[in-house]
């Protein structure tokens, strides 16, 4: 880290600052052009829970004339964020790490893989498990009189939110560790908590989800995610329990 007399002014970190988001918009722009041209096959692999549950013959429709283009623009722009994650975690670290402590440092870096991690497995565990059993539900409205329809743009609002849910939801186990590491809460209060947590899930889980199935698959996991979190917690907590008033100082 900087010396207090080698530190920059205010302007040179706005100008830092300006640097990496022009990056991290020029990383994200060719994301989204690369992606572009696979706009198609994108949309296929997103759809493909729907589809595979649909009645035979079933298809998406976009009902206004710009629909299907702005849809395709949505999923390749999402895919295109998705593509440059790692540019744009990267120039984050790099506009941060100068002002951290070296033990600052040292947390921030596996914090930001962890969270990655678990957003991403939220959003996994959506799509692949999820998904296939709430949308087979939600077909079954369907009869001879009532023809299901889904739009593209329709469908992609849906799901994109939904897997965006899952993934914060599966940030649980981060959550309750900080909590800890900060002292908010006590390993021993999530212990004593853990039925709460239990019908916590269940609530949480039938209120995401449309039918039973599906409400047990959304709240096995977040139980296992809270017995995760305890054992970070507990860890954290050792870990500074073992090194009381150890302060680093800056590199």
């Amino acid at each position: 880290m900087l010396r207090e007399d080698e530190r920059l002014p205010f302007t040179d970190h706005l100008e830092e600052l300006r640097s990496r988001l022009i990056k991290s918009a020029i990383a994200v722009a060719a994301g989204f052009l690369l992606c572009y041209g696979f706009k198609e096959q994108l949309f296929e692999v997103l759809v493909f829970p729907l589809i595979r549950v649909m009645p035979e013959g079933g298809k998406l429709i976009f009902t206004g004339l710009p629909e299907a283009f702005f849809t395709y623009l949505k999923v390749s722009f999402f895919a295109g964020i998705l593509l440059a994650s790692p540019v744009l975690l990267y120039q984050f670290w790099m506009f941060v790490a100068p002002g951290l402590y070296g033990k600052e440092r040292r947390v921030l870096g596996p914090v930001i893989a962890i969270t990655s991690f678990f957003f991403m497995g939220g959003a996994l565990f959506g799509y692949f498990v999820v998904f296939p059993f709430g949308f087979r539900f939600l077909l079954s409205f369907g009869s001879d009189f009532i023809r299901t329809l889904p739009s593209m743009h329709e469908y992609l609002n849906f799901s994109v939110k939904l897997l965006f849910i899952f993934g914060l939801l599966f940030e649980l186990p981060v959550l309750l560790a900080l909590l800890a590491r900060l002292g908010i809460v006590s390993v021993d209060l999530l212990r004593r908590n853990r039925k709460y947590a239990v019908i916590g899930a269940f609530v949480v889980g039938a209120f995401l989800t449309p039918d039973v199935v599906s409400t047990i698959l959304m709240a096995i996991p977040l139980i296992i995610l809270y017995e995760i979190g305890i054992f970070g917690a507990t860890w954290l907590t050792r870990k500074k329990a073992a090194a009381p008033g150890a302060e680093d100082k800056p590199a």
